[in-house]
């Protein structure tokens, strides 16, 4: 089981940053790929950004750019979010992958971005 806590979310101006923060507890060695998803109102979760144990990063095109997905030790994963903009509005979860692939969620953290 592996358990996950996120913070970092809030309201921020369009041009704004916000840094939002995940970190696991539980059976942290099982932990491979650790994944950002967001959900806005009354569209599908989708993935913003995901890292794995390697390092290795991949990013949403609508993101790239802009946020920075960081992993510096097994049981915490960051997403730096610059030039922020309305559209980035969302409950941001964070997601973690097991080397056997079970999966596990935070409870979610909002992000609001103001025009």
């Amino acid at each position: 089981q592996v358990q996950l806590v996120e913070s970092g979310g809030g309201l921020v101006q369009a041009g704004g940053s916000l840094r939002l923060s995940c970190a696991a507890s539980g059976s942290i060695s099982r932990i491979n790929g650790m994944v950002w998803y967001r959900q806005a109102p009354g569209k599908q979760r989708e993935l913003v950004a995901s890292i794995t144990r390697s390092g290795t990063t991949n990013y949403a095109d609508s993101v790239k750019g802009r946020f920075t997905i960081s992993r510096p030790n097994a049981k915490n994963t960051y997403l730096q979010m610059n030039s922020l903009q309305p559209e980035d509005t969302a409950v941001y979860y964070c997601n973690v992958v097991t080397v056997s692939e079970s999966r596990y969620w935070g409870q979610g953290t909002q992000v609001t971005v103001s025009s």
